[in-house]
């Protein structure tokens, strides 16, 4: 065997090895997003089931307490009344974070509903325009479903929140092998390589959780006008 053809041997063996490693690594940390997700999703229950129910106790207590007062007690009826109040927005406000948590919608009724809903109530608390255009899509693992639904849920916190973003756009196709999932802002824009670079905004972990995926993302924007995230990611991703 000549010196050349030993030297491209180990050369395929290496790049063998790195590919072995490359796929270990990104399996161990899909393992361990899906548990980070299942933990989301129990402490979610949690606040619904237990801290909810018992708010909502408490809150029918308060109305037959306000009912059973005199009619001429006004002081303490408007500390019943002050107590109703705090308890109905504790208790919309603990819905609330458990659904951003993990929304119940997305594992029973699926993604797309799930989108629907996450474009509805990000329009409702930022006050932007949010529209979703999606395609009839393919059968969907938990696992994609679960990473499309958090790149868009961090997309659209960073356009409304951060970029100042009045209307937003998310389109959701399907490409030949891969999924594209992009979403449009108006807002003020920035450079991409120093968002990158920064960590902040949570575009460091979106790209990375798309790499677990063997996915990209790519940012397109410039101070003053708006961003466009684009997220592709292959639907066999194993």
């Amino acid at each position: 065997m000549s010196e050349a053809t030993e030297l491209r041997e180990l050369y395929q063996q290496l790049l063998q090895r790195l590919e072995r490693n490359e796929r270990e690594f990104r399996r161990l940390g899909r393992a361990v997003w899906k548990v980070q997700e299942d933990e989301r999703r129990r402490i979610a229950r949690e606040l619904h089931d237990g801290v909810g129910q018992n708010l909502t106790v408490l809150k029918h207590r308060l109305h037959e307490l306000d009912a059973a007062l005199a009619p001429r007690d006004d002081a303490l009826r408007g500390t019943v009344a002050a107590a109703l109040a705090l308890c109905g927005d504790t208790l919309e406000d603990t819905r609330e974070l458990s659904r951003m948590l993990r929304p119940p919608i997305l594992d029973d009724l699926g993604l797309e509903a799930a989108l629907r809903w996450l474009v509805r109530s990000q329009g409702q608390s930022s006050g932007a325009q949010v529209t979703l255009e999606i395609d009839a899509l393919p059968p969907l693992d938990g696992e994609l479903q679960t990473l499309l639904f958090r790149v868009t849920q961090e997309a659209l916190t960073n356009a409304a929140k951060h970029a100042g973003a009045g209307e937003i756009q998310v389109v959701l196709h399907r490409r030949g092998a891969s999924l594209l999932l992009e979403i449009f802002d108006n807002g003020r824009g920035c450079d991409p390589e120093l968002a990158l670079a920064s960590g902040g905004n949570g575009l460091g972990g979106m790209r990375e959780r798309l790499r677990l995926y063997g996915g990209q993302l790519q940012l397109r924007s410039a101070v003053g006008e708006g961003m466009r995230v684009s997220a592709r990611v292959p639907l066999d991703y194993t």
